[in-house]
């Protein structure tokens, strides 16, 4: 979930275990979005992505509104927040218990090697006349 709105370019994204929290889910998918547009754009990008892979949610809301998006797939629940909505909402501060994972928001890069530059092979010395 997290790569789909990840390539929506979703912010501040972190995934709360609350497993031994609540009887209702296992995981909260929490993220940030810049406009009300791109909160329908994550969502679908979600759901787009979770359905190829056969899974569909029991339940979606806000998304239309664009403030605060909830997808509901029972063991996990997504939040698609405006900043002004999540920190409103605080799901972060409400479930201070839940251990929580932050998922970058760019991959990292690999370290590429640089190739070194092969050494240029040195010039037979001019031979001299008559040698």
């Amino acid at each position: 979930m997290a790569k789909y709105a990840l390539d929506k370019k979703a912010e501040k994204i972190v995934i709360l275990n609350i497993k031994k929290l609540s009887s209702v889910s296992d995981y909260l998918v929490v993220c940030s979005a810049e406009s009300e547009r791109q909160v329908q754009a994550i969502a679908s990008s979600i759901e787009d992505g979770l359905k190829k892979q056969g899974e569909r949610p029991i339940g979606t809301e806000g998304v239309t509104g664009g403030k605060w998006a909830l997808i509901d797939y029972i063991d996990v629940v997504v939040h698609i927040f405006l900043e002004h909505a999540r920190t409103f909402y605080d799901l972060e501060g409400l479930w201070a218990e839940a251990p929580a994972t932050e998922v970058a928001d760019k991959p990292k890069k690999a370290a590429a090697a640089k190739p070194a530059k092969a050494a240029k092979p040195a010039k037979p010395a001019p031979k001299k006349k008559g040698s």
